[in-house]
């Protein structure tokens, strides 16, 4: 079950491939993240020396967070998977057009993980079509629940 999402991930691109990665976090942010404080809308994944990184995943401090830190919500946090999955990652994402997006954040074990995908980005046209096509689905869900009342 997933306490986060990326809704907007999803109309924005086309999702080819999923991966698992564990996240490097402090104390504070796993108990905001518990209560559902984060938002991953605007975050980012890149890679340096070999290593991937989540950036701009926002995490609201909880009012009871320590006071001798100074928590920063917006800090760039390293991601946790095995280096022939990344090297793989790396491979695929240097073909054009294609880029990781984050989409989810769940516990699994009492660990956080994110969910990443491999994903290529959408033409306007293709959005459109997207949502003219469950607008439709929509609609069709309407009129079959009205028949089936009369």
């Amino acid at each position: 079950m997933a306490l986060i999402q990326n809704k907007k991930a999803r109309f924005d691109y086309t999702i080819e491939d999923k991966y698992e990665a564990g996240l490097v976090l402090q104390g504070w942010e796993v108990k905001s993240i518990r209560e559902g404080r984060a938002q991953i809308t605007e975050a980012h994944i890149f890679v340096r020396e070999g290593e991937l990184f989540l950036l701009n995943a926002q995490v609201v401090p909880l009012g009871t967070a320590s006071t001798h830190e100074k928590p920063q919500p917006t800090r760039t946090r390293k991601l946790l998977m095995h280096k022939k999955e990344i090297m793989r990652i790396i491979g695929l994402i240097e073909r054009s057009g294609y880029t990781l997006v984050p989409l989810d954040m769940h516990f699994k074990g009492g660990k956080v993980k994110l969910t990443i995908g491999l994903a290529k980005g959408k033409r306007k046209f293709e959005k459109r079509a997207e949502e003219s096509k469950r607008d439709w689905k929509r609609e069709q869900q309407r009129l079959m629940k009205k028949k089936m009342r009369n």
